[in-house]
């Protein structure tokens, strides 16, 4: 069942679909894990999985790494779905001290950090994250509401943190939030963003993405190893940062369902 009406910000109708976008399998396997039975399917080029949550017809799309594939994955899963909210979710790094591994962070603000500084994104719907964050306090363990950063390579933090804009509490990095918020600003239709702490502001990455991916941004196996091969010091961290994902992913799975949850209720 596909819903065709159009949310106001702040407002989920019932009869609704809600749309669901994610960059990694990492981060969306243990969301289908969580969540039940799924139907998989493609639109175009990007995986997408039809389920219900509740009551609610939940539409999730696989959009790849970076600000390019977000967008067009964004505009995909609106065209398939037409949701009356879309939820953006993801692993995403703290920029400043006071974020765990795990934690959870609602964007309350979308910003891109390009080559000429820091720009504001419209989309995230700031009234529904402040009730979402209250929400994850109540149901998960705990939440906060910060600000997503959204860059197309990896940043090095220490950096960033000197240069943030006068306000931010709780920056974090990731590479698709400010993308959806485009799109879902330009359908007029609320963006939720919610991330998960996969790496805390004292680890910084010992590699670049061109590193590992090719230039549609797909992760490379064969890459991969030939900079292991090259930069075995990295190691340690890979391993480190794939035993975060798995907490983090946890944690994640269970702030996006109780998102969810809580979004077919409105």
């Amino acid at each position: 069942m596909l819903c065709h009406t159009r949310a106001t910000f702040g407002t989920v109708p019932p009869m609704q679909t809600i749309g669901l976008m994610a960059a990694m399998p990492d981060e969306i396997r243990p969301l289908l894990r969580l969540a039940g039975p799924a139907a998989r399917e493609r639109s175009g080029t990007f995986p997408l999985w039809r389920l219900r949550i509740g009551n609610t017809d939940v539409c999730l799309v696989e959009s790849g790494m970076g600000i390019a594939r977000a967008a067009a994955a964004a505009d995909a899963l609106v065209a398939e779905a037409t949701p009356t909210v879309i939820l953006s979710f993801g692993f995403g790094g703290a920029v400043l001290p006071g974020l765990s591994i795990g934690g959870l962070v609602v964007g309350a603000k979308s910003w891109f950090a390009g080559t000429e500084g820091f720009s504001p994104r419209l989309g995230i719907d700031q009234e529904l994250a402040r009730k979402i964050t209250a929400e994850l306090n109540d149901t998960v363990g705990g939440a906060s509401g910060g600000e997503i950063i959204t860059s197309s390579q990896i940043l090095r933090k220490s950096n960033l943190a000197h240069s943030l804009p006068a306000g931010m509490t709780l920056p974090v990095l990731d590479m698709e939030t400010a993308a959806v918020a485009e799109v879902a600003h330009r359908h007029g239709i609320a963006l939720v963003a919610l991330r998960a702490i996969s790496d805390d502001a004292a680890e910084e990455l010992a590699f670049s993405l061109d590193e590992f991916t090719d230039q549609e941004m797909t992760i490379r196996p064969l890459k991969v190893f030939a900079t292991i091969v090259r930069k075995p010091w990295i190691i340690p961290q890979l391993v480190r940062l794939a035993r975060n994902s798995r907490l983090a992913g946890k944690r994640l799975a269970q702030g996006v369902l109780a998102t969810v949850e809580f979004l077919s209720r409105r």
